[in-house]
C-alpha cells in the first residue's frame, strides 16, 4: 500500500527537531510522499530546507490567509523569488485561500493575496492548495473571476463544504481533500459529501500537527502516519478496500503534484541557500 499525505505542516514548532523520526514512522505506515505546506514567507524557506533533508517530503510555498495580515510586500517578493529560483523543487503554491471564520485578515486583503497566488501558480504552471473555512462561496467566486473558462489545477484542502459547494468545485476542476474531521463521530454530513466525490478527484491529508483522526482525536501533534486512519474511513464508507483506495488517491496526487513517488529524484539545487 502506498499513500500520499497531501497536506501537512512539517515545519511546525509542534514537531521540534523530530522531523526525521516522524517521516520514518510515516514510511513504515505506507506513506510514501508528503506535501509540506508553508503558511508564511519564513515557513516557505523552512519547508524548502526540510524537503532537501528528507526524501519523500515535497514543498509548497505561500502565505496562508490568516497570516496575510502580517505579511509585507517584501514577504510576497520572497515567495515570488523562491518560486522563480526553485521551480524544480516546489510542487505547489499555497496554502492560500480565504478564511471567514477567524477575524484576523480583512477580506479585501485576503482576496488580493489569493489572486496573487493564483496568478503566480499560472505563471509557473503549478497547482494551488486552497484553504477554506466558512468561505466556500467566496473562493468559488474568486476562482471564476481569476480563471474564467481556463481552469487551473487546485485542491480544496480539508474540505468541509456541502453537496452544493462540492458540485461547484468539481465543475471548476478542483480536487477535494479530506482530513481527520471526516472520521469524527458527528461528521456524518461530511461523510455523505465524501461519498459523492468522484474517485479520480479525491485526496487524503492529515493537516498535521492538527486534526488527529479517530481513534486518535485530540492527541497532538497529529502526524502523517495517521493519514491511514482517514484513508481507511473513506475507503469503508465508499465500499472499497484500503489498498484500492490508496492506489487511486496516490494516482490522483501524482496527477496533481507531479512525480512524487519513489525512487525520489535528487534536488537539483540542494546545495543552494534559501
Amino acid at each position: 500500500m502506498q499513500l500520499v499525505d497531501t497536506h501537512l505542516h512539517l515545519d511546525s514548532d509542534d514537531f521540534g527537531d523530530r522531523e526525521p523520526e516522524i517521516v520514518a514512522r510515516a514510511r513504515e505506515a505506507g506513506v510514501v510522499a508528503m506535501i509540506s505546506v508553508a503558511t508564511s514567507a519564513a515557513s516557505s524557506r523552512r519547508v524548502l530546507k526540510l524537503s532537501r533533508r528528507l526524501p519523500g517530503v515535497f514543498p509548497a510555498v505561500g502565505i496562508q490567509p490568516n497570516d496575510v495580515v502580517e505579511a509585507s510586500e517584501e514577504d510576497w517578493k520572497l515567495i515570488e523569488q523562491l518560486v522563480l529560483e526553485y521551480r524544480d523543487e516546489i510542487v505547489a503554491i499555497g496554502e492560500t485561500g480565504i478564511d471567514c471564520y477567524w477575524d484576523r485578515t480583512p477580506l479585501p486583503q485576503q482576496r488580493d493575496f489569493f489572486d496573487r497566488h493564483l496568478r503566480l501558480a499560472r505563471e509557473h504552471d503549478l497547482p494551488v492548495i486552497i484553504h477554506m473555512r466558512e468561505s466556500g462561496q467566496e473562493i468559488v467566486e474568486a476562482l471564476r473571476r481569476a480563471w474564467g473558462s481556463h481552469h487551473g489545477r487546485a485542491v480544496m484542502h480539508s474540505f468541509t463544504g456541502d453537496r452544493s459547494l462540492l458540485q461547484q468545485c468539481l465543475e471548476l476542476g478542483l480536487y477535494i481533500s479530506f482530513a481527520g474531521m471526516v472520521t469524527f463521530k458527528k461528521s456524518e454530513d461530511l461523510r455523505d459529501v465524501a461519498r459523492a466525490v468522484p474517485l479520480d478527484r479525491i485526496l487524503v491529508e492529515t493537516d498535521s500537527p492538527y486534526l488527529s483522526p479517530e481513534p486518535l482525536r485530540g492527541r497532538r501533534p497529529n502526524e502523517p502516519a495517521r493519514v491511514v486512519h482517514t484513508a481507511r474511513c473513506l475507503a469503508e464508507l465508499r465500499g472499497t478496500s484500503l489498498d484500492e483506495f490508496a492506489r487511486q488517491t496516490t494516482a490522483n496526487a501524482v496527477r496533481l503534484f507531479g512525480d512524487i513517488l519513489p525512487p525520489y529524484q535528487s534536488r537539483q539545487s540542494s546545495q543552494a541557500s534559501t
